[in-house]
Parts: C-alpha cells; sequence; structure tokens
C-alpha cells in the first residue's frame, strides 16, 4: 500500500509548523515514531547521536522521503519555499558567479534582475573576492559558503541545514555562522541539524532533541542547555553514552 500523506491545513497563528504523530520507515523499519513538536520561526536546531534520525527528519520536511502516518500543519495552509543544505557540498564545473547565475535561472528569477541578485549573494556570503574563481577551486568553507549562497538564489522561508560544517575548521565553521546569523536576520527561518554543541549553544533559539527516533526534549534553547530534562540530554551534553 503507498504511504499515506501528511495532511497540510491551514494553522492562522503560532508557529510555523505544527508536527503531529509523524513517522517514517525506511526498509520497514521505522526510522522516527509518533514525532509531536512545532517549529517556530527564527533558528532551531535538530541535536541527537548518530541514528537517532535527525537527517531523516530534514528529509521529510522537505519532502524528499514521504512519510508512514502523521499530520503536519503550516501556518498558512501550505509548505512554505524550502531549501536543502547538505554536508558535501554540490558544485557545478563554473565559476563561482556562473553557479549563482544558473540557480537563480533554475529558480525562474528573471535574467534582468540575475545580476544584482548574484552580487546580493555574493555579498551575503562574503564570496565577492572569489566570483571568478571555479567553484571546485574553492576551500571547504567557502564551498559550503557557496552552496549556501545557492540555496538561497531560491528565495526560501525556510532553509534546512543539515550538518553543513561538520568538516570544517574552527576557522571556516565561524565564517559559516556568520552568514546563517544575516540569512536568519533577513527573515529566513533555519533548521540546523548539527553534531556541535558548542555551535548549537552560538546559534539555536530552540532545540529539538532525537534519540532513537523519538523526540525525547523540545524547547526553548537557554531552557535545554540550562537543565535538560531527560538523561538522555544531559548525558549527550555531558558527552556520555546514554544510559
Amino acid at each position: 500500500m503507498p504511504a499515506p500523506e501528511l495532511r497540510v491545513v491551514p494553522l492562522p497563528h503560532g508557529p510555523l509548523l505544527r508536527v503531529e504523530g509523524l513517522t517514517v520507515r525506511l526498509s520497514g523499519r521505522a526510522v522516527l515514531e509518533g514525532l509531536d513538536f512545532e517549529l517556530h520561526e527564527g533558528l532551531s536546531v535538530v541535536l541527537g547521536a548518530n541514528g537517532a534520525g535527525k537527517s531523516v527528519l530534514l528529509r521529510t520536511l522537505h519532502g524528499l522521503i514521504p512519510p508512514a502516518a502523521g499530520r503536519m500543519i503550516w501556518r498558512h495552509g501550505h509548505p512554505p519555499r524550502r531549501a536543502l543544505v547538505f554536508q558535501r557540498p554540490v558544485l557545478l564545473r563554473r565559476t563561482v558567479r556562473a553557479q549563482l547565475r544558473f540557480a537563480l535561472a533554475c529558480a525562474g528569477v528573471p535574467w534582468r534582475r540575475r545580476r544584482e541578485r548574484v552580487q546580493e549573494l555574493l555579498e551575503l556570503a562574503d564570496l565577492v573576492h572569489l566570483a571568478d574563481r571555479p567553484a571546485r577551486r574553492l576551500s571547504g568553507g567557502e564551498q559550503q559558503r557557496l552552496q549556501l549562497a545557492t540555496a538561497l538564489a531560491l528565495d526560501p522561508e525556510l532553509l534546512l541545514l543539515d550538518e553543513p560544517a561538520a568538516s570544517l575548521d574552527p576557522a571556516a565553521t565561524l565564517a559559516f555562522e556568520r552568514v546563517v546569523e544575516r540569512v536568519r536576520r533577513a527573515g529566513v527561518s533555519v533548521l540546523l541539524v548539527t553534531h556541535d554543541v558548542h555551535q548549537a549553544r552560538r546559534l539555536a533559539e530552540r532545540v529539538l532533541f532525537l534519540e532513537r527516533g523519538r523526540l525525547v526534549e523540545s524547547g526553548p534553547a537557554v531552557r535545554f542547555f540550562a537543565a535538560p530534562t531527560s538523561a538522555a540530554a544531559r548525558a549527550y551534553l555531558e558527552g556520555r553514552l546514554a544510559p
């Protein structure tokens, strides 16, 4: 039998998204099971050990993985424009400028607007001085900032980031985070998956903590980091194995 689609109904006020009973099965195994949470505007972080279901959650919210059950209630009755950034950048055999121009063309941006928009994206991602360099000759951090700028060419309302700084050194990570902060201040909501607790502390306004496919905790980041309510979250923050 085909998997049931999530029902989408209007949510006039409150959070950007309300998820009820979200269950995802892959190869017959429940990877996410019975998740209930709210996604608010701003920057939320998803934490959890390997195999907790973090990346699957992002792909499900993006529409790449169909759920087995559940209900997703978007504020305006339909999903917002979304863009997903992966850990490994997807780069074309083009210059930085040409990659952004191509992304804007694919997004349907009129050609008269593309030149100006390319410049805006270059400035946002701190890539102006690299605009004419082949994308594949950039450093890892520069490539990730280009991937983020490419995603922003889609003009998303919700940006989904799947461990984008996992392979970056501290300086490149901070440079990437500065761009993410600019995106957030521009009014784009962000949902970030990370293993870096320090990064989560720096960026998060709200936290979702997953363990083995279940949502153990969710709420304001300040409360989560000050006083996690579950043994699993306390162990994770202390770098211990969960009981």
